[in-house]
């Protein structure tokens, strides 16, 4: 943690120059006896820094050199700052990062950086839905857990609404248009939870062995393949009318097949895919008046029971 604090005072110092112990205690939250420590750390470990006694002294760069560990280009620190408002509205400890990291830059890239910053607005609603829902809190937990390498305790409703609890070890996040999943490994094998789904969380001491060779990236895929593979265990042959086309790819988005022209009329015949019939049958009860399904006879059953479960709901 300190060796962190020691390069946040040698950027701010490279930033405003001179500065004063109080100065560097206020950037970087700490007492003033602290920054006085960690100013003189910094000398003794090599780096000319050096104080300048008097009224107007403080602590400053030998010859007024400066350190560039930032290493950045104009056009990186400005893509960074870009990337990091995104999430900066909703993340009080990216936005206070984020001043000073800015208050850090040089000169010539701070201007430009505090620019793409400000210059971006986050708005978590979308057009007709209903108000997002607010940041689980297990997600930071979650976040601390990874960092510390340590295992956590979830308790954890499923997609049927059931509750368990179990101890896992989490190997990365996952964000997927603002919806964040945690990839763990369990006694049962490699997991992917829903982080909105985490009922509570729990931080234990138990060290996280990560398996060699592991990448986050590559178990992403596999888990990605696995769920679009499980929303295509049935398929259904349909014949459309061409106006309902539009809302059946809105609907079935990658799981819809065009296999003809028109068969009479403007009528299509295409295929589409779904985790099993009754899910194909609700899917398309709000289309009966401009679709048919050809087969499978297991499609035809749901939505006549759908039908029936109407009419005594709604007699006529």
């Amino acid at each position: 943690m300190r060796a962190d604090r020691l390069v946040a005072v040698l950027l701010f110092m490279q930033a405003r120059g001179k500065v004063t112990a109080a100065q560097v205690a206020e950037h970087c939250e700490t007492s003033v006896k602290t920054a006085r420590r960690d100013l003189e750390a910094l000398s003794i470990a090599g780096i000319p820094v050096y104080p300048e006694r008097g009224r107007n002294g403080g602590w400053q760069l030998l010859g007024g050199a400066r350190t560039d560990l930032t290493g950045l280009r104009s056009d990186e620190a400005n893509a960074l700052f870009f990337a990091m408002a995104e999430q900066s509205s909703q993340t009080p400890a990216l936005r206070s990062a984020m001043a000073k990291l800015a208050d850090a830059l040089p000169d010539p890239l701070r201007s430009g950086a505090e620019r793409a910053k400000d210059s971006v607005i986050v708005d978590p609603f979308r057009w007709n839905a209903p108000d997002p829902l607010p940041e689980n809190p297990a997600l930071g937990l979650i976040q601390k857990a990874i960092v510390n390498e340590c295992k956590i305790v979830l308790r954890y409703h499923d997609a049927k609404g059931d509750e368990t609890e179990r101890t896992v070890e989490p190997m990365g996040l996952v964000t997927k248009v603002g919806v964040w999943y945690l990839v763990a490994l369990t006694p049962g094998g490699r997991r992917t939870f829903r982080v909105s789904r985490v009922v509570d969380c729990r931080l234990t001491d138990e060290p996280v062995v990560r398996p060699e060779g592991f990448d986050l990236g590559s178990e992403w895929d596999q888990s990605r393949t696995a769920f679009g593979d499980s929303l295509r265990h049935v398929s259904a042959e349909i014949i459309a009318e061409s106006d309902a086309i539009r809302v059946l790819r809105f609907i079935f988005r990658g799981r819809l097949q065009l296999l003809s022209g028109p068969v009479a009329g403007d009528r299509c015949r295409l295929r589409v895919e779904g985790a099993n019939a009754y899910q194909i049958a609700v899917q398309l009860a709000g289309l009966v008046g401009s679709v048919e399904v050809v087969s499978p006879e297991s499609v035809r059953k749901e939505l006549a029971s759908i039908g029936r479960q109407l009419r005594e709901v709604y007699p006529s």
